[in-house]
C-alpha cells in the first residue's frame, strides 16, 4: 500500500509529509483548497504526463516521493528485471520536476525513465478520477473493461499475433498483385537500378578509397620530383656534393685529430650514426619514388570508374553505401515482382489457411467474452443495487462484425433505468451521479480480477448525495477490506467512513498561498465534518450531528 507521501513545491504546496493507513484514506477541505494538486502529485510519481507549470512559483524544482510496503512479488520481480533491487518488500519512487520543464524519476535512489514509472505505477495503484466516467460514454472503451473482466489477456494476445500475420501476408499479395501496367513499369525502374549498379562489384566505402587513389595518382609527378630532388640532396648528383658526403667527409676531417683530442671521439661517432640513418632515409625515398611509378592503362581505368561512380553518385542521389543498399532491396522486389504467379498462388493458400486460422481464434475468443458478458451483467446489476439502483440493469451487447484486430465483436454496455424498459446506450440514459455510481460498481467488479493493492477514487461523489452517497460510503469501506482506499470528497456520508481522515487546507502566509495537509485526531474529524454539513456557522447541534455520523459510521457491518 501507499505508506506516505512526500511533496515539496507542488502548485500551492510547499512541503507536505503525508501518512496514509490500511483501510479508507479521505481527504477533505474547501473548493479549491488544493486537493486535486494531490492526485496530480501522486500521479506524477506514478509517470503520467505533466508539465513544467506544476512547480510552486519561484521554485526550481518540485519533489514528490512516495514510499510503499507490502509491494507485489510481481512488481517485485520487474524492478528486479530493470537492475532494481528491494531490501524487503518497501519501495520508494521519486519524480523531480524542474521549472523548465524536465524531470527525473528515481527508484529506491537508482534513476528510472518515466515509462518504467508508469508501468510500476499501473501496478501498484489505480485511480478513478470525474474524467474517467467519460470511459462509460464511448461503446470503444467498453470492449477493454469486458476483457479485464474476463481475464482474456493471452486469448486476445494470441488471436492479435495470428491476425498481424494475416495482415502482412495479405499487404503482401496486394504489393504482388498490383495490376500489369505499374508493374511493368516498375519491374523497367527495378532492371534499371540494377543494371546500373550490380556489375560494378561495388565494395563498400569504394568511392573514398578510389578519390584517395586518384588524387595521389594525379600529383604523382609532383611528388615523384620532390622524392628525386631530395634524393640529389641527400646523395648529391653531378652539380653538388650531397649532405650524405659533406657528412662523410666531416666525420673523416675530424678522424685525423682524434688521437691528439680524445674528446672527438664521441662527436665522430654520433656523425657516423647520422650518416648511416641519412642514407637509410635517402633508400626510403628510392623506394618510395619507385611505387610512384603510374601505370598510363591503371590510371585510364581507375579513372574512368571514378567517373562512372560519381555519375550514379548523382543519379541516385546518394553515396556508395547507399547505391549498395539499393541495388540490393531492388534485386529482392525484381525477383518477387517477376515470379509473382507462383508466389501469389502459394501466398493465398497460405493466407486461406491463416484466415481460418484467425476466424477461429476470434470465435473462442468470441464465445469468452459472451460467457463473461452474462457474469460481467448480474455482478455489475448486484452492485448497483446496493448503491441504491435496485431498478437499473445492465446488459452486455455483443453484435459479429468484420475481423479487426480485437476480433470480430462489437461491445457496449446497455442499461435500462427501470423494470420493462427496454436497454439503452448509456449515453441516452445515465445522469452525472448515475455514471459515477455505475463506475464504481465497475471498478469493484473488476478489481477482483487484478491484485492492486491501492485504489483512489477522485470526487467519485459528483451529483450524489443521500442515501446514494451514504451506499458509496458504504461501498468503499466494503473495498478497503481487500484493497487501500483514498478517497477525495465532498460529502460527509463518505467522509465518514475514513479510517484516517486528512484536512487540506489553503491559507497565505505572508504574502504566499500555501496548502497544509494534516491528520484529524477525534476532536478534528468531529469539525470537519459539521462544517462539511453546516458550513462555516458551526453550531452545537451541527458538532452533536457530526459526531453521531461518526459513531454510526463505525457501527457499519461490512
Amino acid at each position: 500500500m501507499l505508506k506516505e507521501l512526500y511533496i515539496e513545491n507542488l502548485a500551492v504546496i510547499e512541503k507536505a509529509s503525508i501518512d496514509f493507513t490500511s483501510g479508507v484514506n479521505v481527504f477533505t477541505g474547501e473548493t479549491g483548497a488544493g486537493k486535486s494538486i494531490l492526485i496530480n502529485g501522486i500521479n506524477a510519481v506514478l509517470g503520467q504526463r505533466i508539465t513544467k507549470d506544476i512547480v510552486r512559483n519561484g521554485e526550481k524544482k518540485a519533489v514528490i516521493t512516495a514510499v510503499f510496503d507490502g509491494v507485489p512479488k510481481d512488481t517485485l520481480r520487474l524492478l528486479e528485471e530493470s537492475g532494481i533491487c528491494c531490501e524487503g518488500d518497501e519501495l520508494i519512487i521519486s519524480r523531480e520536476i524542474s521549472s523548465d520543464g524536465g524531470s527525473m524519476g528515481r527508484i529506491n535512489s537508482r534513476p528510472a525513465n518515466v515509462s518504467l514509472l508508469k508501468e510500476i505505477g499501473t501496478q501498484l495503484v489505480n485511480i478513478h478520477g470525474q474524467h474517467d466516467n467519460q470511459i462509460l460514454l464511448s461503446p470503444e472503451k467498453h470492449l477493454y473493461i469486458l476483457d479485464s473482466y474476463a481475464e482474456n489477456e493471452e486469448l486476445l494476445e494470441d488471436y492479435k499475433n495470428s491476425f498481424k500475420k494475416l495482415q502482412e501476408l495479405s499487404r503482401k499479395i496486394k504489393q504482388l498483385s498490383i495490376d500489369e501496367s505499374n508493374k511493368q513499369q516498375r519491374i523497367a525502374k527495378l532492371s534499371e537500378i540494377v543494371n546500373d549498379i550490380k556489375p560494378l562489384q561495388l565494395q563498400p566505402d569504394e568511392d573514398d578509397e578510389i578519390e584517395n587513389k586518384f588524387l595521389l595518382a594525379e600529383n604523382s609527378a609532383q611528388l615523384s620530383e620532390a622524392l628525386s630532388t631530395a634524393n640529389s640532396q641527400l646523395y648529391g648528383d653531378d652539380e653538388a656534393v650531397g649532405a650524405s658526403s659533406l657528412i662523410a667527409m666531416a666525420a673523416s676531417k675530424l678522424t685525423e685529430f682524434s688521437e691528439e683530442f680524445s674528446d672527438l671521439e664521441p662527436i665522430i661517432e654520433r656523425i657516423n650514426s647520422l650518416r648511416i640513418e641519412l642514407d637509410d632515409i635517402a633508400g626510403e625515398l628510392i623506394r618510395l619514388s619507385g611505387s610512384l611509378e603510374i601505370n598510363p592503362k591503371n590510371f585510364a581505368m581507375l579513372s574512368e570508374r571514378r567517373d562512372i561512380i560519381l555519375n550514379l553518385k548523382r543519379k541516385y542521389n546518394t553515396d556508395v553505401n547507399g547505391l549498395i543498399e539499393m541495388c540490393d532491396k531492388a534485386g529482392e522486389e525484381l525477383l518477387a515482382l517477376t515470379g509473382d504467379e507462383n508466389s501469389i498462388e502459394a501466398l493465398s493458400l497460405e493466407r486461406q489457411k491463416l484466415l481460418k486460422e484467425v476466424t477461429l481464434k476470434a470465435y473462442a475468443l468470441s464465445d469468452a467474452r459472451k460467457a463473461a458478458g452474462e457474469r460481467f451483467s448480474k455482478e455489475v446489476a448486484d452492485e448497483l443495487s446496493f448503491l441504491s439502483m435496485p431498478n437499473v440493469s445492465i446488459k452486455v451487447s455483443q453484435e459479429k462484425g468484420k475481423l479487426t484486430v480485437n476480433g470480430l465483436d462489437n461491445i457496449e454496455f446497455l442499461i435500462s433505468a427501470n423494470v420493462g424498459e427496454q436497454p439503452k446506450p448509456i449515453a441516452k440514459i445515465a445522469s452525472g451521479g448515475e455514471l459515477s455510481r455505475i463506475m464504481l460498481a465497475l471498478k469493484n467488479v473488476i478489481a477482483h480480477r487484478d491484485d492492486i493493492p491501492t485504489l483512489i477514487f477522485d470526487e467519485i461523489d459528483t451529483g450524489v448525495s443521500g442515501i446514494a452517497a451514504q451506499k458509496i460510503g458504504v461501498k468503499l469501506k466494503q473495498i478497503s477490506k481487500h484493497r487501500q482506499v483514498l478517497c477525495v470528497t465532498h460529502l460527509s456520508q463518505i467522509a465518514v467512513m475514513a479510517d484516517n481522515h486528512l484536512l487540506i487546507e489553503k491559507t497565505v502566509k505572508g504574502d504566499r498561498t500555501v496548502t497544509d495537509v494534516k491528520t484529524l485526531d477525534e476532536k478534528g474529524r468531529v469539525n470537519e465534518i459539521a462544517r462539511i454539513l453546516g458550513g462555516e456557522d458551526i453550531s452545537d447541534t451541527t458538532l452533536k450531528n457530526a459526531q453521531e455520523l461518526i459513531e454510526k459510521a463505525r457501527d457499519v457491518i461490512i
